[in-house]
Formats: structure tokens, sequence, C-alpha cells
């Protein structure tokens, strides 16, 4: 049997969530599946995925096929990346704990990059309220005065009424 770790979609329209699931490739999309072995969520920013790791890792290796996105995300958390230094164990070109130490250091280098964008997100996210508040701080100041600007005038437009009616007469006589 042709297995394929895929994703299964679930959710609302346009708040798609999905499972990633191992399942026969004659199967529908979201039809009989083998097992369950994590969760995908788009709609986060960085996206959540959590997987079983281990089950994963055995699946690969027992010939499960990813599809393209499955694929791009076993990479991203490691699976693949944990396959190819048991490859490399298994053909003598490491030792296990040269491929234990290799992998730890680029989990560690992953989790230091999604640190730092989570805290990058979370700045930009903090300027954006910022600059929102020193706008509407300035929009309110801009409408306070030309409140202030609307009332006040009605005192000088009664005393610039008597000089404007002074003045066309002379403009009337030098015609």
């Amino acid at each position: 049997m042709a297995t394929k770790i895929r994703l299964q979609r679930h959710g609302k329209k346009g708040k798609p969530f999905y499972y990633i699931v191992v399942a026969d490739a004659r199967a529908p999309r979201d039809g009989r599946f083998i097992e369950r072995i994590g969760s995908y969520n788009p709609n986060t920013n960085p996206a959540t995925i959590d997987i079983n790791f281990e089950k994963t890792l055995n699946w690969v290796n027992n010939g499960a096929q990813p599809t393209d996105t499955c694929r791009a995300i076993l990479s991203y958390k490691g699976v693949l990346y944990k396959k190819h230094l048991e490859g490399g164990v298994k053909k003598g070109a490491l030792t296990q704990e040269q491929a234990d130490e290799k992998f730890a250091a680029w989990t560690e280098q992953k989790d230091g990059k999604i640190t730092g964008k989570k805290s990058g997100l979370l700045s930009a996210k903090e300027e954006a309220r910022k600059a929102a508040l020193a706008a509407e701080a300035k929009r309110n100041a801009d409408k306070a005065a030309a409140v202030a600007a609307k009332n006040a005038p009605v005192a000088e437009e009664v005393e610039e009424a008597p000089a404007a009616e002074e003045a066309a007469p002379e403009a009337e006589s030098a015609e």
C-alpha cells in the first residue's frame, strides 16, 4: 500500500486548519487516514505547527511520501534533516554522536531564528500601535484647534466687516 503524508483540511471558510495525516494515496483528501501525526495552523503568525516527531520520522523511514506542502513542513521541523543524518550514520560517514550534535546545533539555530522573528513581529506591532496613538493624538489636537478657531473668530469677523464696507465705496469712487 502506497502511503502519503498529507494535509487534511478542517476549519471554516477562509480560516483553514489542517491535520497532518498518514493516509493511503488512493483515499480522498479529507477521507479515511491511517494515523494523525500532527496539526498545522496557517492563521497565526508565524504559523503554528505541532507534530509528533518520532512517529513522523518512523513513517518517513518506512517509505511514506510527503506531499510538497508536507515536505516543506517536515523540513521546517527537521524531520527530513534527521532522516538525512541517520542515512549518514548507516553509511558510516558519521557517528551517532556527531549526528546528534549536528541536529542539536541545527535545532538551536532554528529556535533562535523563530524567536527572533516572533520578537521582531511583536516590536513591529508595538511600533505600529505607538504610531497610531501618535497620529490619533495629532488628529485630536487638529480637531481641537479647528473647533477653537471656529469659536474664537466670531468677534473678529464683526470688526472686519465694517472695514470691508469702507473699502468698497473707495473702489466705486475710483472708477
